[in-house]
């Protein structure tokens, strides 16, 4: 828990705390590594899943009238894995209309394929598909934490990550989070059969439109409970959305809905690929999940809708099923490449694991390409 404040120092806000850790000079993500080098996301676990966004890329190219011009943008892309795979897996004819960008602060990785265009903002009026993996839950924001009284307080830290208790939160970030994520009162945090259950009810995780109605509170009243302020994401969200002339926006993190916020908060850090806690002294990634409900409300345009990553990949071909005993004495090779392939795509839909991210879908100006997804 964190404590009064008042000692010597110079603590600040987690979201000023977290961006100088990150991207400011000597940031965690300007190091030669990338984000590879601490932690796996989908696209570093399997070239399946950038397979899977080039379909997904194709199925918007037929909406959009298989265009002259066709746009990928990677947000937060990393070192470029992804929009070089996407490259890779689309067919020729496709690739050949295809512009990618890649949207990273740090510098352009050496020997990236020159087709890419390395960008530190997405461009504007693009037509085609915007894919953001694991870019939210690095956009910094605020925590806050209820003290003795169950006020809900800023958290300050210091460089160590030493927590203080700061002022009460006020104007826009308090009602962000009375609307998304009240820290008194309301119903307990639901959890286990209940909460999926309730998130299949509300169509929030498993398919439905979001409608961005009122949230319900994560955990009883108290002190020391805790949230992430989720408004930069809701603004950073709405503002990539607003690149895209026309075509599909997707966000895909670890998240959380209304219902099920987590009582004490995820704020957490990871180095060199194990968990750690998070001190902003650029040593670390620092990282929580993404309330993915008020990123959709936060869009004015129509027909946001969550899924599960195991749904829409699934949707695009990706199920993790083994291939059948007979290829075995038939075609050895082919048996082992397969059998192979269907590990790397039962790691990317496992429950518990990559299989539960959530993935925002916004679609701009064209029907939904992934309605065979529930």
């Amino acid at each position: 828990m964190a404590t009064e404040a008042g000692a010597e120092g110079g603590p600040r806000g987690w979201r000023a705390a977290t961006r100088a850790a990150l991207y400011g000079p000597d940031g965690f993500y300007r190091g030669p590594e990338g984000p590879a080098g601490h932690f796996r996301t989908s696209v570093h676990a399997s070239p399946l899943f950038a397979g899977a966004v080039a379909r997904l890329l194709c199925r918007v190219d037929e909406a959009l009238g298989r265009p002259a011009v066709l746009d990928f943008v990677d947000m937060a892309a990393g070192r470029g894995e992804l929009a070089a795979g996407v490259l890779t897996a689309l067919p020729a004819g496709v690739a050949a209309r295809t512009r990618v960008y890649a949207v990273e602060l740090a510098g352009r990785p050496a020997g990236l394929d020159r087709r890419i265009e390395w960008r530190a903002e997405p461009p504007e009026r693009t037509a085609g598909l915007l894919f953001a993996n694991e870019w939210l839950d690095n956009v910094p924001l605020e925590v806050a934490e209820t003290d003795a009284e169950g006020v809900p307080r800023l958290v300050l830290v210091r460089d160590d990550g030493t927590e203080l208790l700061g002022p009460p939160v006020a104007g826009p970030e308090a009602e962000w989070l009375a609307r998304w994520w009240p820290l008194a009162g309301g119903r307990p945090a639901a959890d286990g059969a209940e909460a999926a259950d309730r998130e299949a009810e509300d169509g929030q995780a498993t398919g439905g439109e979001v409608t961005g109605g009122e949230a319900v509170a994560g955990a009883t009243s108290g002190p020391g409970l805790r949230a992430e302020i989720g408004l930069p994401r809701d603004l950073a969200w709405a503002s990539a959305v607003g690149t895209l002339a026309r075509g599909l926006a997707v966000a895909v993190d670890y998240a959380h809905t209304a219902g099920t916020r987590p009582p004490f908060g995820t704020l957490t850090g990871f180095r060199k690929g194990r968990g750690t806690a998070p001190v902003p002294d650029g040593s670390c990634d620092i990282t929580a999940h993404v309330a993915l409900d008020a990123c959709a409300a936060a869009c004015p345009l129509p027909g946001a809708r969550l899924l599960r990553q195991r749904a829409a990949l699934r949707a695009l071909g990706l199920t993790g099923s083994r291939p059948p005993l007979t290829l075995a004495s038939t075609d050895p090779a082919g048996y082992v490449r397969a059998l192979a392939a269907a590990s790397q795509a039962a790691e990317l839909v496992a429950p518990g694991g990559f299989g539960d991210f959530g993935w925002l879908l916004q679609p701009v100006g064209i029907p939904d390409v992934l309605a065979d997804a529930v």
